[in-house]
């Protein structure tokens, strides 16, 4: 699995890992937040998917490294659920690699791209109860940047 640094070009998941700790390591007077968000943006013939993993030092700016790929999908319910499920995977996979690193202390919130305004109001429940049940922070619009954002500026 490859992710994309816009400043260091194509990366592992392990090596994201090490780049986010080394991040943090740099300055450790900040909070710090881990975010996993993924967007959608439909076209003819499916859908691109584009993931995102942010590491947001609070009131400092952020890094952060995002994948794509297409999957035929159009139902926009279909899409969000998709979208939640890659961001689940994705937050179980950088939580197993920062365990292994030692820092089972970084806790993944994900940000979800569905609000309570809007064509996705339906799905918020549904798609919160799949984050929390899997034991991780949900946060919809407007406090997603992390999928309505980030990851949304790929999915074009």
């Amino acid at each position: 699995m490859m992710f994309i640094s816009p400043s260091k070009g194509q990366m592992c998941l392990p090596e994201v890992v090490a780049d986010i700790l080394d991040y943090v390591s740099q300055d450790m007077n900040y909070a710090y937040k881990l975010i996993v968000g993924t967007d959608s943006h439909p076209h003819e013939h499916g859908a691109c998917f584009v993931s995102a993993i942010i590491i947001h030092r609070q009131g400092k700016g952020a890094r952060y490294f995002y994948r794509r790929h297409q999957e035929n999908i159009i139902n926009m319910r279909q899409r969000i659920f998709y979208e939640t499920s890659l961001s689940l995977e994705l937050a179980d996979q950088l939580t197993q690699c920062l365990k292994e690193r030692g820092r089972d202390d970084m806790k993944v919130e994900i940000h979800l791209d569905v609000g309570t305004h809007g064509d996705t109001r339906d799905l918020v429940k549904e798609v919160i109860g799949m984050v929390v049940g899997s034991g991780f922070d949900a946060h919809i619009k407007p406090n997603s940047c992390g999928a309505s954002k980030v990851a949304d500026k790929y999915t074009r």
